[in-house]
């Protein structure tokens, strides 16, 4: 199995945002983009994994400002981590003016995918090497956010979750 680096996996995505797509406000529906940044992610997760993929959890998403009927929304989707079957994934989103040359960041959020084999069984994915001090730092992150993620779907005991309890009582983990 091939090693691959974040690069590898990157993928950006580009929506415009239409009257079917937006609210009574004329703002864009969170669920809409929850569907964009879904596709995005198993992209990313995809190119990673050279597998078929599904969607096994979202979490920490965050609306942060709105996006207008007109602006177009990027979405960049990166693989953070892979561990044995399944992968992190990292979105962040722009929503963009064109008229007016203005940008603001809107949405980000982590989803998790895991393999497929042609059965529908999971398969192995490809370790990943983060080269920058930021893939680093993501990747580094991931196994705490993993964790939370196992606790909080009931599939980890929290005494087990070292990572995350080294965060709150480093001399006695350590």
């Amino acid at each position: 199995m091939k090693q691959k680096t974040p690069k590898d996996s990157l993928t950006i995505m580009n929506e415009l945002v239409l009257p079917n797509d937006t609210n009574p406000l004329h703002n864009l529906m969170g669920g809409r983009l929850l569907h964009w940044m879904d596709i995005a992610a198993a992209i990313a997760a995809q190119k990673h994994s050279n597998r078929v993929v599904v969607t096994a959890s979202v979490d920490n998403v965050s609306f942060q400002k709105p996006v207008k009927l007109g602006d177009v929304i990027s979405i960049e989707a990166k693989v953070t981590r892979a561990f044995n079957t399944s992968m992190e994934v990292k979105l962040d989103v722009w929503g963009q003016n064109i008229p007016s040359g203005t940008s603001v960041k809107c949405n980000e959020a982590y989803y998790t995918f895991v393999a497929l084999d042609e059965d529908g069984n999971t398969v192995p994915v490809p370790e990943l090497i983060p080269e920058t001090k930021l893939e680093k730092a993501l990747f580094d992150g991931a196994l705490r956010r993993r964790q939370l993620r196992l606790i909080l779907g009931g599939k980890m005991k929290p005494h087990d979750a070292t990572e995350l309890k080294a965060l709150f009582m480093p001399d006695i983990v350590g």
